[in-house]
This record gives structure tokens, C-alpha cells and sequence, in this order.
């Protein structure tokens, strides 16, 4: 162990191998990764400065195409209102021919920040109106080859899900061999259940520290938890003040039978930290309270005081340019508008037989 971590870390070597540019060390990383010599284990991170190459001499070349951004908390990156959603209805879609189509669409009309996950694939749920393909689909593997090539126009941001340590550097590693790439903008703890999960992942050398040493590293530039269940761990998590970004549920818990004001609790316990602040789960009361349009969700979200962005799933070309024309033309409802929103949401707060509002639920599933 101790030769490994001397040969991936000694920028010498490196050097002596003519390995002292950017693009020569990015390439050795990369090699690293496929035969799985970076992560061997939670213990053999490296420390060495080969490993805090990422964001440095290739600059991001993000471009809005003329959609309203915002300043996303202290990251001090300007993103578009609008995230793409890679889950589960990015993942059913049958032709891959299509779903690069809408990738590339997406980054040529301004909407590049990314959002998928390690755990999103095609198994665990079928949208409405989809069916259940016959092969595997997964998120991170679909991207891989738009990324791959467009590397420096996405801000690209994936999700590690397992408490184990050693099985959630393995995940890290898959993620970055999916996904083509030696690093990625912003890596998150999935789904942050309640302040039992919160005292798991803050145990030494799980991961909360796992991913402090990811951004160390330079493998990861920012880090975040997303959640949609608890909101006193939601809150928990925010009041440690060490993370970058919080990507949260809108609505969509039972509070009939388990109220939690997530959106009361942990949106301004993370601004008061600088923390960028998601929004998901946005347009899905459209299954169940039909007078409710996509469009006015999407524009009800959006006018929300304190949230900085919003998750919506990419699952066809003709809602990723509703979208594109929504954030292009919005403009914030008015107090009262919103109001009436409010209201009409109220069934949808009380329903009981959707399957995410259910304990045993695993986000990525419909992400919208």
C-alpha cells in the first residue's frame, strides 16, 4: 500500500515521465481510474497535488445562451435557474441516438448544469407513460460520451448513495469511469433520510469525510447532500456549515400522516451558511391534481423566496424547449398568485397512495 500511494503521489515521478502538463496528468488520472489503482479504499486516498489538477488550466466554458442565471451561493458559480434532471425519465427513454440528441440540445441552448446519480437507472420505476425496457439504462453511462466530448461547457454534478465506505469509494470510482471524466463540479450525499443517517455519515472516515477529501483532491470542486424525507436532518446537515449545496424535495412528503416543513427548516438554515440551495420533485403534483399545469408549477417554483434553482426531469425534446421558453420568458409571480397556487396544492399534500410518499422511497425515480 505504501508503494501505490508513492507512485500515484510523487509529482517527480510524474515529471520524469514528461507528465508536467495539465493534459498529461489529467490523461495519467484517467488511466488510474479504469484500472481502479485511485481508489483502493476510503485509507489510500492520495494527498499528492496530481490529484488538484481538476478546475485548474482548463477553465469552464459555460454558456447560458441568453437564460437567466443566478449565483449559486458560495460557489460562486452563475447557473441557469433550470437543471436537467437525469433520472428516471431520462433513463427510459428507449433510443440512446435520442437521448444524446437531447444532451447536446440542452448544452446548445444554454441549460448546463447537470444533475444524475450513481443509483440512476431504468430499474426501479416506470414513469407515466413509459414502458419498461427490456435492457439496463443508466444515467451516468449515457452521459459519458456527451461529457466526454463537452467536458468544459457542464457543470456536472452526480450523487454517491452508500453509508459503507469502502462500497462508497467504489461508487465514486464507477461514477467517474460512467461518466468519462477525471472529475466532476459537484458530488452529493443521496438522500439523507433522518438524524440516525446524519450520525452515520458523520462517523470518522464515512462519507462527510470521504467527500471533503474528494474536493481536497480536486476530484470533486464543490459538495452537497440532497434529501427528501426529514427535515431536521435536512436542517442538521446545513447547520455543519462545511458543505456547498443542498438539493431538497418541494411537496411531496405525506404531511398528513408525517408533516415536515422541510422548506420552513433547511432552506434558511442553508442560506445562512452561503449554500446553494435545489429545488426537486417541482411539477410532480401534475399526477394527481389535473387543474394544475406544468407550466404554473414550474413558474410557482421558481417565484419561491430562497431557493436558487430547480431539478426538472429531461425525458423529451418538446419539454426541454417548454422549459427553455418558460425560463426565457419568466418572470416571479405575484404574492397572490401564489397564494392560489398554495392552495390548490393542498390535496396534493394529503395524498397516500403515491409511491414517493412512501419511507422506503429512492429518489431518482421520475425526477421531477
Amino acid at each position: 500500500m505504501n508503494l501505490l500511494k508513492h507512485i500515484v503521489c510523487v509529482n517527480q515521478t510524474l515529471d520524469s515521465y514528461g507528465m508536467n502538463d495539465i493534459y498529461s496528468r489529467r490523461k495519467f488520472i484517467k488511466g488510474t481510474v479504469g484500472t481502479g489503482l485511485l481508489f483502493a479504499g476510503a485509507g489510500l486516498l492520495p494527498s499528492c497535488s496530481i490529484f488538484r489538477m481538476s478546475g485548474k488550466g482548463i477553465s469552464p466554458a459555460y454558456d447560458a445562451k441568453g437564460l437567466p442565471t443566478v449565483l449559486f451561493g458560495k460557489t460562486g458559480v452563475r447557473v441557469p435557474r433550470i437543471v436537467c434532471g437525469l433520472g428516471s425519465r431520462f433513463c427510459h427513454l428507449e433510443s440512446d441516438e435520442e437521448a444524446e440528441r437531447l444532451l447536446n440540445y440542452t448544452l446548445d441552448n444554454g441549460l448546463y448544469y447537470w444533475d444524475t446519480a450513481w443509483a440512476y437507472d431504468n430499474t426501479i420505476g416506470v414513469p407515466p407513460g413509459r414502458t419498461k425496457s427490456s435492457r439496463l439504462v443508466t444515467s451516468e453511462v449515457r452521459l459519458g460520451p456527451v461529457v466526454n466530448a463537452r467536458r468544459n461547457e457542464i457543470f456536472l454534478s452526480t450523487k454517491v448513495t452508500s453509508r459503507d465506505p469502502d462500497e462508497a469509494m467504489r461508487q465514486i470510482e464507477t461514477s467517474l469511469k460512467r461518466l468519462q471524466t477525471d472529475h466532476v463540479d459537484q458530488l452529493m450525499i443521496h438522500d439523507v433520510q433522518s438524524m440516525a443517517d446524519v450520525a452515520k455519515l458523520s462517523e470518522k472516515g464515512n462519507l462527510i469525510d470521504i467527500l471533503h477529501r474528494m474536493k481536497e483532491q480536486g476530484l470533486t470542486r464543490f459538495i452537497g447532500y440532497s434529501g427528501h424525507t426529514e427535515a431536521e436532518a435536512m436542517k442538521a446537515m446545513a447547520d455543519r456549515g462545511d458543505f456547498d449545496t443542498m438539493l431538497m424535495a418541494m411537496n411531496h412528503w405525506n404531511a398528513a400522516n408525517n408533516p415536515q416543513k422541510r422548506f420552513e427548516m433547511a432552506v434558511p438554515a442553508a442560506k445562512a451558511k452561503g449554500m446553494g440551495v435545489i429545488l426537486m420533485k417541482v411539477v410532480r403534483p401534475k399526477e394527481t391534481i389535473t387543474t394544475l399545469k406544468p407550466v404554473d408549477l414550474i413558474r410557482y417554483a421558481l417565484s419561491l423566496k430562497g431557493p436558487d434553482v430547480i431539478v426538472l426531469g429531461l425525458d423529451s425534446m418538446e419539454v426541454v424547449k417548454s422549459n427553455i421558453e418558460i425560463l426565457k420568458n419568466f418572470q416571479p409571480i405575484d404574492d397572490s398568485a401564489m397564494k392560489v397556487i398554495a392552495q390548490q396544492l393542498v390535496p396534493f399534500f394529503n395524498h397516500e397512495n403515491l409511491p414517493w410518499m412512501e419511507s422506503g422511497y429512492c429518489d431518482g425515480n421520475y425526477l421531477v
